[in-house]
């Protein structure tokens, strides 16, 4: 008897596609505590490996050398100049990241290229975040 194949996960967030759509912050910040959100990577996580999430990709900003963190609500609205590979995380795993990294982080770009981008602080959206952890 053959194994049913598992769905692939969709690399998509329909609750940050319509906060991003609203321009709305709180409806960000819910959709990054409850949700997922797509992440660019340099190089993929093992995938024999769960714990590996991959090498993630940050743009680093010429003028001052910070960086700026890029996260979409779809793998689509990956602009084409970045790298082919994405992650797929949840508002745990910013918060780690942004804990460990966010010094470093000027900036954190949402869906850069459209259909509705938006920017905000690493600091912004620790307090966010943060809600859930404590």
């Amino acid at each position: 008897m053959a194994k049913a194949k598992k769905n692939p996960p969709a690399f998509r967030s329909d609750v940050l596609a319509e906060a991003l759509a609203k321009q709305d912050m709180a409806a960000v910040a819910f959709a990054l505590r409850n949700d997922r959100m797509v992440v660019p990577l340099m190089k993929p996580g093992q995938r024999d490996k769960p714990t590996d999430a991959g090498e993630i990709w940050t743009y680093r900003q010429p003028e001052t050398g910070k960086l700026a963190l890029l996260l979409f609500s779809d793998a689509k609205n990956r602009p084409a100049s970045l790298p082919p590979f994405v992650g797929l995380h949840d508002g745990l795993w910013l918060h780690t990241f942004l804990r460990t990294h966010g010094d470093a982080i000027e900036t954190i770009f949402f869906d850069i290229a459209g259909p509705h981008p938006m920017q905000a602080a690493p600091a912004d959206i620790m307090k966010v975040l943060d809600l859930d952890i404590e």
